[in-house]
């Protein structure tokens, strides 16, 4: 299973959601050719964004930099092989919208 593959690099997601992000990887990897990275990170996002509320935003690829704002607990970078994935909210508007992810406070911008 992916889960054991996957290496963590960063994160501040509950449990429960970095889970929801490498199962999801695994099933894209499945899905997807390797090389098809961009299906790959739309893919994910789609269904965070559906699971979660707006605003994810995912980055797969062999070689990228990167420097994002995220909300507090939305964030996860992990690699599988020679792909790496970075999975992230943007910040939130409205205390309503960021209710939709279980056990987190809206962050005030």
């Amino acid at each position: 299973m992916l889960e054991g593959k996957a290496i963590i690099g960063e994160t501040d997601m509950l449990q429960a959601m970095q889970q929801d992000a490498l199962h999801l990887a695994a099933k894209a990897l499945d899905a997807f050719d390797v090389t098809e990275t961009t299906n790959i990170a739309h893919f994910i996002k789609k269904d965070f964004d559906e699971s979660y509320g707006h605003g994810w935003q995912c980055i797969v690829g062999k070689d990228f930099g990167s420097f994002v704002t995220h909300c507090q607990g939305c964030f996860i970078y992990f690699c599988v092989g020679s792909l790496a994935f970075l999975l992230f909210r943007v910040a939130v508007n409205s205390e309503a919208e960021a209710n939709l992810i279980p056990g987190m406070e809206a962050v005030k911008i």
